[in-house]
């Protein structure tokens, strides 16, 4: 008996009367000094602590990345720093306007966040299923998730709150198109494709910068659901997804997905036709190609679902000495929300949770606030410069100043002259990328979502949407428009195609 654990409060307190509550007598009142029932009902009550409010729903795993080409020429990363280095990491994939108890098969697109632990810090790669975004400045994107959320009337989705929205940013439409195809609902996580989705740069031995597209391709090939098959297993499995990704790697069938690059010089941003730092739009692939650079496999199912995926934080803020940020605007948005929005969830210290720390040195002068479980730095100073400890500021890490085109601060319209091609792209992926039973879909999908469009404003936003698939394509502006009922004729006359 005495080698067995001892049942103890979260003190440390052994006790035997974990399922009977004290009380006056066996059909009596419970008495307020029975401590235990205290200690678990209040923690009870607290097991759960705020939901992310986007990428609420997801699934990880742990894995290693091994690079298998050289790139030392572009960046002088560690974690690429030559052929055949593994690195430890975790994948984290989300569905991103759904809550906790959502379904992993609805509409949406997919979060695609991974954390490397390399020798230099965490390097955090956040991004979704797909290249672009929604919209292309971050104080657009509170309101723009919003209308992906719930009506604060009647606590219900809103087509008309989206469609709404989309209609009255033009910039949305590629994003829109690749959400209404059936890349809007992936079979699983593993076969899919991830991308880093903004511009970031990369930096070589030389303090050469480039910029640089990351693109995870999945070695298990695309498989997407079509919007039936998506709604059948919607009433057959909530959890699919996360089910699939759990039982493959118990299987030992570890899903791959190689890393792979695009990279633009200094010179090509500048004279490229398209702003290169804009999250709507893609690199075509034949101006810059994909290098391959290495191959993630995720081998390693978490132990525990709340400590390791729950309380797992990323952030793009979180680059590596090699890899560096860009003007891209989202991206320089994100900077500042995401880890803001961890130190709400998890706390000003949520990088001591053993998920996010630093497997190797970390040496700052941070200190206190809740949650702090490290010794707090015990008796070292807590300033700096000082004459007591040996921690230094190593200047080989001091990162090359950018060259920047202008100097003028202004708030710039960014749909202007110049800024807002919002339909070449989007017709290409419908008009030349999609075959023709994608484009059917497509099609079926958009009136499908559509048709949900309620209220007096009804006409008004359908009439504005159909005005940016015209633009972008006329076959796909026709097929939404005979879907919807709307009387062709009478519509084109109406319609400005400047």
């Amino acid at each position: 008996m005495s080698n067995e654990k001892k049942l103890t409060t979260a003190s440390g307190r052994p006790y035997y009367e974990n399922e009977d509550t004290q009380s006056v007598g066996p059909r009596g009142p419970l008495l307020l000094q029975d401590f235990i029932l205290h200690e678990k009902m209040a923690h009870f009550n607290r097991e759960r602590i705020p939901e992310r409010v986007v990428h609420a729903k997801g699934t990880g795993a742990f894995g290693t990345f091994t690079v298998t080409n050289d790139i030392t020429k572009y960046t002088k990363a560690k974690i690429f720093s030559e052929i055949g280095k593994k690195t430890r990491m975790l994948a984290r994939f989300s569905t991103v306007g759904g809550e906790r108890g959502s379904a992993d098969s609805e509409r949406d697109p997919r979060g695609f966040a991974l954390k490397f632990y390399t020798e230099d810090g965490n390097w955090d790669l956040v991004g979704n299923n797909t290249p672009v975004f929604f919209v292309k400045d971050p104080k657009k994107f509170g309101d723009f998730i919003h209308t992906q959320k719930r009506d604060p009337r009647d606590n219900c989705k809103s087509p008309t709150m989206m469609w709404d929205f989309w209609s009255l940013n033009p910039e949305s439409l590629h994003q829109v198109m690749i959400l209404m195809s059936d890349r809007g609902t992936p079979a699983d996580h593993r076969h899919m494709h991830g991308f880093g989705s903004h511009t970031f740069s990369m930096i070589n031995a030389k303090n050469e910068r480039v910029w640089v597209k990351f693109h995870f391709v999945t070695a298990q090939g695309i498989k997407n659901f079509t919007n039936a098959e998506a709604a059948e297993m919607k009433s057959k499995d909530m959890d699919h997804a996360q089910r699939d990704l759990v039982e493959a790697i118990d299987r030992g069938n570890f899903p791959k997905w190689n890393l792979k690059i695009q990279v633009m010089t200094q010179e090509q941003a500048r004279i490229f036709r398209w702003n290169p730092f804009d999250l709507t739009k893609v690199w075509p692939h034949g101006d810059f190609p994909l290098i391959a650079v290495g191959v993630m496999e995720l081998n390693e199912v978490p132990v525990n679902y709340f400590a390791e995926v729950e309380q797992a934080a990323f952030a793009p803020a979180h680059v590596v000495d090699g890899i560096g940020y860009s003007p891209d605007k989202m991206l320089q948005g994100r900077i500042l929300s995401y880890p803001d929005a961890h130190r709400h969830r998890l706390g000003v210290n949520f990088e001591q949770i053993p998920v996010n720390r630093c497997p190797f040195a970390v040496n700052n002068y941070q200190r206190d606030g809740q949650m702090r479980v490290d010794g707090n730095s015990g008796s070292a100073p807590n300033y700096w410069p000082n004459s007591f400890d040996d921690i230094v500021a190593d200047k080989s890490y001091k990162e090359p100043a950018w060259d920047l085109d202008d100097t003028l601060a202004d708030w710039y319209d960014r749909n202007a002259e110049g800024e807002n091609d919002h339909y070449t792209q989007p017709g290409i992926l419908f008009d030349q990328v999609m075959n023709e039973q994608e484009k059917r879909n497509t099609i079926s999908n958009i009136v499908g979502a559509m048709s949900g469009i309620s209220g007096p404003k009804r006409g008004e936003i359908i009439n504005r949407q159909l005005c940016h698939f015209f633009r972008a394509s006329v076959p796909l502006g026709l097929g939404v428009a005979k879907g919807l009922g709307v009387n062709v004729e009478e519509f084109m006359p109406t319609m400005d195609m400047a």
